[in-house]
């Protein structure tokens, strides 16, 4: 079995699924980018596996996901979130940072199934003052929003993973491995599952690692990894996924209907 060409999301929260990888030369060739450049190389073609923002998946139906791994919450995901001064249900703007399809599409859904708003949607560079003073909210995901102190700065933190699970009752799926259809192997999956349990099992070693400074970064680190993600799919994570992808459809955020489909393990 040859090396695949696989780019991978750079946060905290993928590491436990890459955890390893590196070592295995055999299997993969890995690189790291933001969630939007890992499927922008999948559609383009210029790697054949992506950790990807789940919405990603929806771009082509040449496309399969590797079974039983995902990044998922239910609850509190702590790392994707609104900042703002008013209540949710009155926001008339939302500044949005653009780096993942998947936490916009998101809003989008809660926007117009939980919060019953129509706010206007404007993509600026993740900097919070200046969304803020742009628009009524700032959607900030990845390790700023995890490390963000915002109670000092009077802002209120809305978890767009707790309102999908508030709304729902399911977890939400975030990121997916997925790849063209024909090119991952049995073995290449084995590998990418042995890398998740490794990782779940190193996870203060994967936060000490990932350069965060002090003692309470490090514990806000763990407790994230520990807490508020899984790294899962299992029959709930699925189900989830299936409902976030029908609202896309539904809300025409996406073009052809949803059909998952899974590698062979």
């Amino acid at each position: 079995m040859s090396a695949i060409r696989v780019s991978a999301v750079e946060y905290l929260n993928a590491r436990p699924l890459v955890h390893g990888l590196d070592a295995r030369s055999d299997l993969f060739e890995l690189q790291y980018d933001i969630p939007a450049r890992c499927a922008a190389q999948l559609h383009e073609k210029s790697v054949d596996l992506g950790l990807i923002p789940s919405i990603e998946y929806l771009h082509s139906s040449d496309y399969s996901i590797v079974p039983d791994l995902a990044v998922a919450s239910e609850g509190d995901v702590a790392s994707v979130a609104l900042f703002t001064t008013r209540p949710a249900t009155s926001l008339r703007s939302i500044a949005v940072d653009s780096s993942s399809r998947t936490a916009a599409a998101l809003l989008r859904v809660l926007c117009t199934e939980w919060w019953d708003i129509d706010p206007k949607l404007v993509k600026l560079r993740p900097e919070l003052d200046v969304m803020l003073k742009r628009c009524d909210a700032a959607l900030v995901i990845g390790d700023r929003a995890l490390h963000l102190e915002y109670e000092s700065q009077g802002l209120d933190k809305v978890d767009l993973g707790d309102e999908w699970t508030a709304m729902t009752s399911l977890p939400f799926v975030w990121a997916i491995w997925a790849g063209r259809t024909g090119v991952v192997g049995p073995e290449h999956v084995a590998a990418l599952q042995q890398a998740r349990d490794a990782g779940v099992a190193a996870i203060d070693e994967i936060v000490a690692a990932h350069g965060h400074k002090g003692d309470d970064e490090q514990e806000v680190g763990r407790d994230y990894l520990r807490e508020n993600v899984s790294f899962s799919l299992d029959v709930r994570a699925f189900e989830g996924l299936r409902k976030f992808y029908d609202y896309a459809y539904d809300l025409r955020l996406v073009q052809t209907p949803p059909s998952i489909r899974l590698f062979e393990p």
